[in-house]
């Protein structure tokens, strides 16, 4: 068997089989975690990791094909990997008291803010735009 067939083969594999996409993209995590250790590098391993997809998927070494049924289920799955936070919360009794609720108060408050001010800058601009384009129409 020459290196190209098991190449062949291992691509082949790689995209039909979603636990092998899952331990593919967790090898990935798991070098991009050393690279961050080895180097310092002030970022996290998910960071790297990400960046080195891309640039797999970039220079086309690997295709979205390869990564899709993995990713697929990373995705369906995100609320599994925020029962530790959960968890981290239930340490906590008093966030459940006066403090939690001041925290909501703000989170709640901060998340409405933002959103009331990018809707009105994309009302604006729509309406800028508007009226830019029919200046120009105008001058034509």
């Amino acid at each position: 068997m020459t290196a190209h067939h098991l190449s062949v083969r291992f691509r082949y594999g790689l995209r039909h089989s979603a636990p092998g996409q899952i331990v593919f993209l967790g090898l990935i995590w798991l070098f991009s975690q050393e690279v961050v250790r080895a180097t310092g590098l002030p970022l996290t391993g998910g960071i790297v990791g990400l960046a080195l997809v891309l640039l797999l998927l970039a220079t086309r070494r690997i295709s979205v094909l390869s990564l899709r049924r993995g990713a697929s289920w990373f995705l369906a799955e995100l609320l599994l990997f925020f029962i530790p936070a959960v968890l981290a919360v239930l340490n906590y009794p008093q966030l459940f008291g006066l403090l939690g609720l001041k925290i909501m108060v703000v989170i709640l408050g901060g998340t409405v803010a933002v959103m009331g001010v990018t809707a009105m800058t994309v009302e604006l601009s729509g309406k800028w735009r508007a009226r830019h384009a029919a200046s120009h129409a105008l001058d034509a």
